[in-house]
């Protein structure tokens, strides 16, 4: 699975990891069971899998109105996202 996984040009230019480094391999071990390992390289994939429901639901499901949802969980995710980088370049 490794080799069809995209590279962080961010990391490869720069040598600096991205926001988002580690999430592929995180949804990979979601779909594997390994829910601690997915945690752990890429702390905000369980918010980012709600995020994605709630705008899957608001296009399906037009009788309801998910904005504020979709709205509340982008911002859950974003301050997620922030704190975990922020994190893995000051802890590693």
């Amino acid at each position: 699975m490794e080799e069809y996984m995209l590279p962080c040009l961010n990391k490869k230019l720069f040598g600096v990891e991205c926001f988002g480094c580690g999430a592929q391999r995180s949804f990979v071990m979601l779909v594997h069971g390994n829910f601690s390992e997915a945690f752990h390289l890429f702390p905000p994939v369980y918010t980012t899998l709600l995020l994605l429901v709630c705008i899957g639901l608001h296009f399906i499901d037009k009788s309801r109105n998910y904005h504020k949802a979709i709205i509340g969980m982008a911002v859950i995710n974003a301050v997620l996202l922030v704190v975990s980088y922020l994190y893995k370049i000051t802890h590693y």
